[in-house]
């Protein structure tokens, strides 16, 4: 088995608030996360080269023989020859940066120590074909693309479970895949030119309308009557009801009830109010700008359908309206009448009515009940990963510099 060590770079700023609990390497697009990818092309181990607050989670392993490769690269054919085909220290490169990598455990140890090692021999990648994820946006903007590479590689020389004859099935039922344990019944299933998965212990409950592509991680959850639209995935134990278009649910996040999400993406042990709806389109039909953390300002996206990108551990309460290009952080818990602000910074607790800090020992309290629902624990390391999110965001929660900055009253 080959040993892939997967590293965060400057991109990874790019990627917040969805990266703050995470490396790139561990975002989900299509129906794998980029690390399983690399672990089925490659027939790969993988570990990372990441965050120091996000390390002891996410750790590395050093071998004998190192494929290092950037965790922004989804593998494609052309890029997985070319990586196979890399002698020790020789590097690919895509206008000056590096995109992958062969060392030994003593290259890669003079690496990490930032001590000097041999140059590498670098080849360029002018001619190779495979996608970055650079901006936030890219995870929904490429999932069609991503749905389709792996269910190909995840059904290719398999057979589907048959589909049930209480649903009606329109288009090609060869582009539509049943894993062991996936439950679908009086369900229109339409792959509409791409794909439809049903991953391992999935459901579709009755009345659903799926067209594709659309991908059910394991036991992912689709409510009576949901409406889902390409291109959506929706990841493992995510639970999703009402109308949903060209999203990402990372994983255990849920979406229950009545309401609209369209080209949003949202991180893991979310959860969404009944009849919470984003916007994705603004009404001048004008370009979505998107808040970014590296310029600390709203950026143009040049999309014209941008929704919601929520960062783990976000809620927000019953009839929540999001505007178009909302960014909410980490552990943000989101209520009251009205729209909120575009940006939402992480650890917030309130709305358009005022907001206040979301105190860490109250998010403790609620992760661990949320978390224990599915019998995860929220370990010390996971804790102290939250603790590290809430001090690199403290910039953004103005108020508590403010609330410092008040004259003192007797």
């Amino acid at each position: 088995m080959n040993n892939v060590i997967l590293f965060d770079d400057d991109r990874r700023d790019h990627l917040l608030p969805l990266t703050y609990t995470r490396p790139m390497g561990e975002l989900r697009l299509g129906i794998l996360s980029i690390r399983e990818k690399w672990e089925k092309w490659l027939n790969a181990s993988v570990s990372y080269i990441t965050q120091d607050y996000l390390s002891e989670k996410y750790p590395i392993n050093i071998s004998d023989n190192n494929y290092v490769i950037s965790g922004s690269v989804l593998p494609s054919n052309q890029l997985c020859r070319l990586i196979k085909q890399l002698e020790n220290n020789e590097a690919l490169l895509q206008d000056g940066e590096l995109i992958a990598a062969r060392l030994n455990a003593a290259q890669f140890e003079h690496l990490i120590n930032n001590e000097e090692i041999e140059e590498l021999e670098g080849f360029d990648l002018e001619d190779t074909n495979f996608d970055r994820i650079l901006h936030l946006s890219e995870l929904f903007r490429l999932n069609a693309n991503a749905i389709a590479s792996d269910f190909e590689l995840l059904t290719k020389g398999r057979t589907s479970q048959a589909i049930s004859k209480t649903n009606t099935v329109l288009g090609n039922p060869d582009h539509i895949f049943l894993e062991e344990g996936a439950e679908v019944e009086c369900a229109i299933l339409n792959p509409n030119g791409g794909y439809i998965f049903f991953g391992k212990d999935s459901k579709v409950l009755e009345g659903c309308m799926i067209r594709g592509s659309v991908a059910l991680c394991n036991n992912a959850v689709l409510k009576m009557g949901a409406k889902i639209y390409g291109a959506t995935t929706l990841g493992p134990y995510c639970k999703v009801g009402g109308e949903v278009n060209n999203c990402v649910l990372t994983g255990y996040s849920n979406k229950g009830h009545e309401g609209y999400l369209g080209n949003s993406v949202l991180g893991e042990w979310c959860n969404l109010g009944a009849d919470t709806n984003n916007s994705n389109l603004k009404n001048n039909y004008d370009e979505v700008r998107l808040w970014n953390y590296v310029t600390e300002r709203f950026t143009p996206t040049g999309l014209q359908f941008c929704g919601l990108i929520m960062g783990d551990h976000s809620k927000c309460g019953i009839n929540t309206m999001f505007n178009t290009g909302t960014v909410v952080g980490v552990s943000a818990n989101i209520f009251g009448a009205g729209f909120p602000r575009n940006f939402i910074p992480s650890f917030t607790w309130g709305g358009p009515q005022g907001m206040t800090t979301y105190k860490l020992n109250k998010v403790f309290e609620t992760c661990e009940r949320v978390m224990m629902r599915r019998e995860i624990p929220l370990t010390e390391v996971d804790q102290k990963i939250l603790e590290k999110v809430a001090e690199l965001s403290q910039k953004y929660r103005r108020w508590e510099k403010k609330i410092e900055q008040e004259p003192s009253t007797r």
